[in-house]
């Protein structure tokens, strides 16, 4: 009983800190703190007594205590939420629940500058991100992705329209902003065939497991998307810019150097655009 008592914290931990970094730490403290009180003799408290205040101690460090320290480690986190002076926003709140928003102050400030000058161009605009980085140490791993460890990189959903309307939707077909994918149509370079052919069973995997009901009523606005992909491709401080080839060609941007193929050991990118210093 004792040792699977062990191994049941141990995966606690480690399932905590694998998805938001700092959970661990703050289950250790929580857990410390209940054994100081049953030291004391006071009665455990029942187990959604006890959730509730590991939530409430999990959001005073991510909200309060994380941001001021993760500014020495050279990261801050992009915008909770889009304002009148701020036209940028995370796809969900969880994205910031979990510190997953964090990266190096010139990018959110290109980034923020980015989302500006495009809804200046197309009125209410909101340039939506994914995943970044967590706050702390470069080569910290954001599972599942390969490069996002080092504050550098970030992912921002593609622009989209209602099919009906052709109304502005800040959103994403996807719950996560991953899995609904542009794919090649007939003719172009169908890279995503080519890396399962090759073996990488991964390339595609993020479809199987996403809902894809939005798909048909959200259509990818490839005017804004491509204002977008320019901008960037223009800004001198960004390095790099991931998008499959297929998508490059379409939205005639074969002419910008810094707009890249990633290679078949990620996963696919017409879903996302992938962008760095």
């Amino acid at each position: 009983m004792y040792l699977r008592h062990i191994l049941k914290e141990v995966l606690i931990f480690s399932l905590l800190t694998v998805t938001t970094q700092v959970g661990g730490l703050v289950y250790l403290i929580y857990k410390l703190t209940a054994n100081q009180l049953k030291k004391r003799r006071v009665e455990k408290p029942p187990f959604l007594v006890g959730l509730f205040i590991f939530l409430l101690q999990y959001f005073f460090f991510t909200l309060v205590i994380i941001p001021p320290i993760a500014k020495q480690f050279g990261r801050v986190p992009m915008p909770y939420f889009a304002t009148k002076d701020n036209s940028i926003k995370p796809l969900t709140i969880f994205t910031c629940l979990l510190n997953r928003q964090y990266v190096k102050p010139i990018l959110k400030e290109q980034i923020i500058h980015t989302a500006k000058v495009v809804a200046k161009e197309f009125p209410n605009t909101r340039i939506v991100y994914l995943d970044a980085n967590f706050p702390f140490w470069n080569g910290f791993p954001l599972l599942p992705h390969l490069s996002h460890k080092d504050g550098k990189k970030l992912d921002l959903a593609f622009m989209y329209k209602d099919k009906v309307t052709g109304k502005v939707i800040n959103g994403s077909p996807s719950f996560y902003g991953y899995g609904v994918f542009e794919a090649p149509q007939k003719g172009e370079l169908n890279q995503p065939t080519i890396c399962r052919k090759k073996g990488y069973w991964q390339y595609s995997f993020l479809e199987k497991i996403t809902p894809q009901w939005s798909k048909e009523k959200i259509v990818i606005d490839e005017q804004r998307t491509k204002r977008l992909m320019q901008l960037l491709a223009k800004n001198k401080r960004i390095k790099k810019i991931f998008i499959e080839p297929h998508l490059k060609t379409r939205w005639g941007l074969s002419n910008y150097k810094k707009i890249r193929y990633h290679g078949c050991h990620a996963v696919r990118h017409d879903d996302h655009i992938h962008v760095q210093l």
